[in-house]
Formats: structure tokens, C-alpha cells, sequence
């Protein structure tokens, strides 16, 4: 994961990871078996180990900026436009889009 960061030009002491869910992190960062836990398959650890060796970060994420849900939930239209320019997209207008191809073409 981190050579395929640094292919695309991002540099990063620790790789930072989202979570929406404090009890996965809380997983990640202690290796401890509980009875609900101790059917998860050891591919999983595989995030905890790398957590252990200080290659990536946890953090969590608050239902603010869950980015996703832009894709996967119908929105209203106010939460709509508070995620769309944090994920770095523009909502345009036909005539804006008309402008910006006439401004091309000039």
C-alpha cells in the first residue's frame, strides 16, 4: 500500500487510515480476544500488525464527513453541497459549462 502511495507522489511518515467505527480501531490497536472478536479471520490482523510496526495511523472519522455517502445515500440537497467540494468537485450549471467550452475555444 505504501509503494503504491509513493507511485502516485504522496509521502507519508505513517499511512493514515480512516474508521467510522471506534470499536474497530479499538480492535486495530489491541490485539485482545474478546468473545464477539475471536472468530475474525487473521487476514484482519493484518491492520493491527502494521499498526504495531508504526506504518500507519488510525483515525476516526465522525458522521460529519462520512465522503461516501455522497455515493451511496440519498442526500438532502443542504448536506449535498457540504460534502461535494470536500471530496474537490464542482457542481456546474449548463451555462457555466457553455462559458468554460466557449472559453476553450477562443
Amino acid at each position: 500500500m505504501r509503494s503504491q502511495l509513493l507511485d502516485y507522489g504522496f509521502a507519508f511518515n505513517k499511512i493514515p487510515m480512516y474508521y467510522d467505527n471506534r470499536n474497530a480501531i479499538a480492535l486495530c490497536c489491541n490485539n485482545v480476544q474478546h468473545s464477539r472478536s475471536m472468530y475474525i479471520n487473521t487476514r484482519h490482523y493484518f491492520i493491527h500488525d502494521q499498526f504495531k510496526k508504526g506504518v500507519v495511523e488510525l483515525y476516526i472519522v465522525t458522521m460529519d464527513y462520512h465522503l461516501a455517502d455522497i455515493f451511496t445515500k440519498a442526500l438532502p440537497g443542504e448536506r449535498f453541497k457540504f460534502l461535494l467540494p470536500r471530496l474537490g468537485m464542482k457542481s456546474m450549471t449548463p451555462d457555466t459549462l457553455k462559458r468554460l467550452q466557449q472559453g476553450e475555444e477562443d
